[in-house]
């Protein structure tokens, strides 16, 4: 077991988990990891090194060299549409997996920086990276609802979208999502489901806060 506290916050995509978790961790003085985005740096990698991302050999290489000081972790390139598309193909290796799965929860156990804790947001943190996580948040908003955030996002950083596309779009990658067969997503058992299909961001934040410290006594500033 960690000496560290673990927070797993999961959802589906354009739900605000990634939001709502860098608030906490910030908020707690824990470290914080966007588990999605290790898939997609490993796919920009392979691509920048003129390898192919379906090439198991070259993405599980790669993903063995990530380190949580890895420059790009931060690359605004994992934004992009072709890093999307190379990490569904990284994603589907299974040494890609289990590696990726061995950095997860090294930076759970072991947060860098001397941190406390550690706030990991995925799509299964709670169920299959960190099952004993000292707390577990499931963070969800019907389909419209994160289908307009998307499109909202989309617009802000000018990117043409159809509304009817982006909803389809999102409706296609739930199914995806909760119907695969490695690690599907799907609340844990244990886990605080925290709809924030009427909320805001501060809502959802004092929601999760409250929800944290009644399993860790750590409420944060």
């Amino acid at each position: 077991m960690s000496s560290s506290l673990i927070i797993a916050i999961d959802g589906p995509a354009a739900s605000g988990k990634g939001t709502l978790a860098r608030r906490v961790a910030r908020a707690l003085g824990f470290a914080h990891l966007d588990t999605g985005s290790l898939y997609r740096a490993v796919g920009v990698l392979v691509l920048r090194a003129d390898k192919d991302p379906a090439d198991p050999v070259a993405a599980a290489q790669v993903a063995r060299a990530l380190k949580p000081d890895s420059a790009i972790l931060d690359d605004p390139d994992l934004r992009t549409d072709e890093a999307a598309q190379a990490a569904s193909k990284v994603a589907v290796v299974p040494e890609v997996r289990a590696a990726l799965l061995d950095f997860q929860r090294s930076f759970a156990f072991t947060p860098p920086g001397g941190a406390p804790g550690a706030v990991l947001d995925g799509r299964d943190v709670g169920t299959v990276v960190c099952p004993d996580a000292n707390a577990k948040l499931f963070v969800t908003a019907s389909v419209e609802v994160r289908a307009q955030r998307r499109l909202k996002e989309l617009q802000e950083r000018g990117i043409p979208a159809i509304p009817s596309d982006v909803l389809e779009d999102m409706k296609a990658r739930d199914a995806r999502d909760s119907q695969r067969a490695i690690a599907p997503l799907v609340p844990a058992d244990d886990a605080y489901l925290l709809d924030t299909s009427a909320m805001n961001a501060d809502e959802a934040f004092t929601a999760a806060i409250a929800f944290i410290g009644s399993k860790t006594g750590v409420h944060g500033a």
